[in-house]
């Protein structure tokens, strides 16, 4: 008995026509294991069951105040991390009850990286279907294998663009937060158990995840939203800049904070507004206005809401590296498509000047008390960390950096005609920038 698949309109497929979706049997894409989403969750569970196990510790020491920041910063990183995948899915217009019930209790990502892995595996057997059946005289069910295959496909890219967004959430609203306060209660009484170990391990793999993305997906965006597969040697280089961008940051703003304790929010709420802030003044002082796609107020409320939200989350990031992108509110497209050494040299030289003011305060107040020793070898190994992570920032960018012409993801040819490579392309990149920041389907809706 042939499957029987339901019409799918536009809105319910992701905004993807019937069109396109000939296009897609056309033209198969690049398929390949979705090891970005195994990844994804797997970093997430490790980082849920290592704060949740930590939080059983400090409950038994009778640690209040550790418990209840580790508590705060996993639930608001993994409630973030539900809504996103529900987001980009739209669960609530289709009725989901049964993955609504599973975001709930908080293993959504486990549910649809566990989907992802077998509708990975369904389209491969049913490619190996198609192809030894070319030549069947039956063409119903040719045409419907090939809906299927065009299903599983777009399912396949939706949740890889899905599980990149809330790596990106988790990492910067959760794990950079949750390795921040794990480092700072190390520093303040002086004991490193295992657990506190691992969940400093999963936040800090986290974080630089988090980082990698948004480089990756800045690259796509200059890139005329293109897919560009990075070389072994790029990936390493950049790895190696953001791990030692993150890990110099995260350190210095902990030790800072320990040497201070409250006395330093005032610091850190001013290096987070300034990011926060700076895009509103640059939308103020050029005049511009909200789109005009926005019928009523209503919408103009909710246009305001997610440009706020996406300020925030452009801050956060921009409060333990940099964001890779420079936000233009006055512009429909949000995102600066042009990679500007101004806007890089202007983050990292202030950055920089912030973590040599933190440094010195740490070793001229709390170098003392908090290690006893090696203080200044501490000081000057963070100092270097971070110029040497500048240092893989200039190599990548000067002689590594990809261009769209070589580095395109295999699937494509060149004798294709323009409008099909072109309405292909908007096919499988119409999300970029809502993978980065969540706002192509919510604001201009």
């Amino acid at each position: 008995m042939d499957p029987v698949f339901e019409e799918t309109d536009e809105e319910s497929t992701g905004g993807v026509s019937s069109l396109e979706e000939e296009i897609v049997l056309g033209q198969r894409p690049h398929i390949s294991f979705p090891f970005s989403i195994l990844f994804s969750t797997v970093l997430y569970c490790g980082e849920v069951a290592s704060a949740l196990y930590m939080f059983e510790i400090y409950r038994k020491a009778n640690d209040r105040f550790w418990m209840s920041f580790t508590i705060v910063f996993i639930i608001a990183g993994v409630t973030l991390d539900q809504i996103t995948l529900m987001f980009f899915n739209k669960d609530l217009r289709r009725n989901k009850a049964v993955l609504l019930f599973w975001h709930i209790l908080l293993l959504g990502p486990i549910v649809r990286c566990s989907q992802a892995i077998i509708n990975y595996h369904k389209l491969l057997k049913n490619l190996k279907q198609e192809k030894e059946g070319s030549q069947d005289s039956i063409t119903k069910r040719n045409t419907m294998l090939e809906r299927e295959i065009a299903f599983l496909v777009r399912d396949n890219f939706m949740q890889q663009k899905a599980f990149k967004c809330m790596s990106v959430i988790q990492a910067f609203l959760g794990s950079a937060p949750q390795l921040l306060f794990q480092i700072y209660i190390t520093l303040t009484i002086r004991e490193w158990p295992f657990g506190r170990a691992f969940l400093m391990t999963c936040s800090l793999l986290s974080v630089t995840y988090g980082a990698i993305h948004c480089n990756i997906l800045a690259i796509q965006i200059s890139n005329d939203d293109t897919t560009i597969k990075l070389q072994p040697i790029e990936f390493i280089c950049v790895m190696i800049w953001r791990f030692l961008e993150v890990i110099s940051r995260v350190v210095t703003l902990a030790f800072f904070a320990a040497s201070l304790k409250l006395k330093c929010l005032p610091f850190f709420l001013i290096i987070y507004c300034v990011p926060l802030l700076a895009p509103w003044l640059e939308f103020w002082k050029s005049g511009a206005h909200l789109p005009n796609n926005t019928e009523n107020n209503s919408n103009m409320v909710g246009t305001v809401l997610m440009l706020i939200l996406i300020t925030l989350l452009y801050a956060a990031i921009n409060f333990s590296c940099w964001s890779a992108v420079k936000l233009q509110l006055s512009d429909e497209e949000i995102i600066d498509r042009r990679q500007r050494w101004g806007h890089r040299f202007l983050h990292y030289s202030f950055q920089f000047l912030e973590n040599v003011i933190m440094i010195l305060v740490f070793r001229f107040i709390g170098g003392k008390t908090l290690l006893n020793c090696c203080d200044s070898l501490i000081a000057m190994q963070l100092i270097i960390t971070y110029l040497l992570a500048i240092g893989f920032m200039l190599l990548f960018y000067q002689y590594l950096y990809p261009k769209w012409s070589a580095k395109v993801l295999p699937g494509r040819t060149e004798n294709q005609p323009e409008n099909k490579n072109k309405q292909l392309r908007n096919y499988y990149h119409s999300w970029s920038r809502a993978e980065y920041f969540s706002i192509k389907s919510m604001s201009y809706s």
